[in-house]
């Protein structure tokens, strides 16, 4: 039995706007309750979420949808950042990539990423995969509250 949806706030770093649009597409399918915000890469992952700059006052993420290969500053790097700040470490990181290899996985994992998941490539099948993600966010995973949570 699948108890009631919550709103989850998904923060998808992602230089590829294609992918953006099928994640945003396919989370409003699945659940208009959801909100995503955008940022194209590694320096503006980290000034959203330390609320700085032009990212000053955005809403802390409850998971984070991260690509490897972003420009300015990786996703391993940011991983390592998010895991490595105390008030940011709690919140769960999705390494959601195009690549397949082993050695991103293993660093990812090192880095404490939450769950590593390879893009596919065919349409209906990208839209099941993140289907499902918004599903074990929403119903499935339960995340401390936010009144356990540093700046949350």
């Amino acid at each position: 039995m699948i108890t009631e949806q919550k709103p989850v706030h998904f923060l998808l770093v992602e230089d590829n706007q294609d992918h953006a649009d099928l994640v945003r597409m396919s989370l409003e399918i699945n659940n208009v309750t959801n909100t995503l915000d955008h940022v194209r890469d590694g320096l503006a992952a980290m000034a959203y979420l330390r609320n700085s700059g032009e990212y000053g006052g955005s809403k802390r993420p409850d998971v984070i949808l991260l690509d490897i290969n972003l420009p300015k500053m990786n996703g391993h790097e940011i991983l390592e950042q998010i895991k490595a700040d105390e008030d940011l470490k709690v919140i769960p990181v999705v390494v959601l990539t195009t690549s397949a290899a082993d050695a991103d996985r293993l660093s990812a994992y090192r880095s404490h990423a939450n769950s590593f998941v390879t893009k596919p490539v065919d349409f209906q099948k990208f839209q099941n995969m993140i289907r499902d993600l918004n599903l074990y966010w929403t119903v499935w995973n339960q995340a401390p509250t936010h009144s356990h949570i540093p700046n949350g």
